[in-house]
């Protein structure tokens, strides 16, 4: 297995893939996706960017998240796992890769759209830790809705409560233990930028989190501490199956790129090493686009 260093052509990299119908219950597993993907178990190789540094990872079970934290500990991190109960599977496949690779992982299971446990989970991962100096803001929610009279209210405030108002709960309970040197990357999306007829919802709230990194990274600049984005395109992952695109979608998923197939969660993970190691000191408020070539902002 080539791994990301390796010179190599980005269009045949990993194979097109053409995702059979398949549905699973919110919030999704890894486990049972087919085709499974790859989250940097055989494929991350690290160059010690973040040696010793301490994060919390929210989503971090499956998908993007896991690729993040995998790639977290092979270079060098511990890091605290938030995820659902539901996702206890994957989150526990993760934290065994992570131990595999030499570094510490604390499995944190709850849910992030209630307040309390927003706080909750900064302090206890911070506890668990020894302290607190990266936050990687990833969980999300994409719920597909094809006729707007059936987005009911119940649906947008449960979307919202996820993706944007916990990000704003969890850096308030952060800012008390991140240091001067600390960072904070939050998860946006092209959907930020070329909105989806079919999740209305979830792309505002991805244009909101776009809004809100570039603020509070000015807020935060002063203090030392680091505030970027990373903006996916099109990335194959649980989300997508558990109700997140139309069923009929999905062989087509990913394909209508310049590079002309779905990313893997692994060639997201290179964006969030470099927005949180050091290397990055002068990048405050980015939006860093990884979606196979779609023109952006």
């Amino acid at each position: 297995m080539k791994d990301q260093l390796t010179f190599q052509n980005p269009v045949s990299r990993f194979p097109v893939i053409s995702p059979p119908k398949q549905s699973q219950e919110e919030p999704g597993l890894d486990a049972e996706l087919i085709p499974q993907t790859d989250r940097g178990e055989q494929s991350y190789r690290g160059t010690g960017r973040l040696e010793g540094r301490r994060a919390l990872i929210t989503g971090s079970d499956s998908g993007i998240g896991a690729a993040v934290a995998i790639a977290f500990a092979r270079e060098g991190a511990d890091v605290a796992i938030s995820y659902l109960p539901e996702e206890q599977t994957d989150a526990e496949h993760v934290a065994q890769v992570i131990e595999g690779s030499g570094r510490r992982a604390f499995l944190i299971p709850g849910d992030i759209s209630d307040p309390e446990f927003c706080t909750q989970l900064v302090d206890e991962a911070a506890s668990r830790l020894g302290g607190l100096d990266a936050l990687v803001n990833n969980a999300g929610r994409q719920i597909a809705i094809e006729s707007f009279e059936k987005l009911t209210d119940e649906q947008v405030q449960h979307t919202f409560d996820v993706n944007i108002l916990a990000q704003f709960r969890i850096v308030r309970a952060a800012l008390r233990h991140l240091p001067e040197g600390a960072t904070i990357v939050n998860t946006t999306s092209i959907q930020a930028y070329k909105p989806s007829t079919h999740l209305l919802d979830y792309a505002s709230t991805k244009a909101a989190i776009n809004n809100f990194s570039k603020g509070l990274a000015q807020q935060l600049a002063p203090r030392g501490i680091r505030v970027n984005a990373v903006a996916p395109g099109p990335i194959w992952t649980p989300l997508q199956v558990s109700q997140g695109q139309p069923k009929d979608a999905l062989p087509e998923f990913g394909k209508h790129v310049p590079l002309g197939r779905a990313g893997q969660p692994t060639e997201l993970a290179p964006a969030y090493v470099f927005l949180t190691s050091p290397e990055s000191s002068y990048v405050i408020g980015e939006t860093l686009n990884v979606n196979g070539g779609t023109p952006s902002p």
